[in-house]
């Protein structure tokens, strides 16, 4: 708990910030309300620990009929020990492991989108921009 990023916050606003103290994101029923309202099946997960606050909601996912995607690389953790276990326990359930770059690409998927130079420019890829602009040049 405590104050959100202010970047967050400027994306996202702050209405759809939900404050929360339980440990596994599930377990809020405003999370689980907000979570199911958006009637998607693939969830992105990342958290402060990777070993508990990413991993206990995506493995929860699972058994809610959820695909369950982490960010290993936008989760901290406490200890090598830590992240080596929650790793393993994430893969044996059947979590889906990425990297925070490599999951927004593939949410993007066209590489000649309107919000593929932005996309980019926030994933401080600005080298990637130059695919785009291929794709334009080969009149996509």
């Amino acid at each position: 708990m405590g104050p959100t990023f202010p970047e967050l916050v400027e994306v996202v606003g702050s209405e759809r910030i939900i404050d929360r103290a339980s440990v596994n994101a599930w377990d809020d029923p405003n999370v689980a309300a907000a979570i199911e309202a958006t009637r998607r099946k693939k969830l992105i997960f990342a958290g402060v620990s990777l070993e508990v606050c990413a991993a206990f909601p995506a493995i929860t996912s699972l058994g809610k009929g959820y695909d369950a995607y982490v960010a290993v690389d936008a989760s901290g953790t406490f200890s090598q020990t830590k992240r080596e276990v929650g790793l393993l326990r994430m893969q044996q359930a059947g979590v889906i492991l990425s990297d925070y770059a490599s999951l927004m690409v593939e949410i993007l998927k066209d590489n000649a989108g309107p919000l593929t130079g932005p996309v980019y420019g926030a994933l401080d890829m600005p080298w990637a921009t130059l695919v785009g602009q291929i794709a334009k040049a080969y009149g996509k």
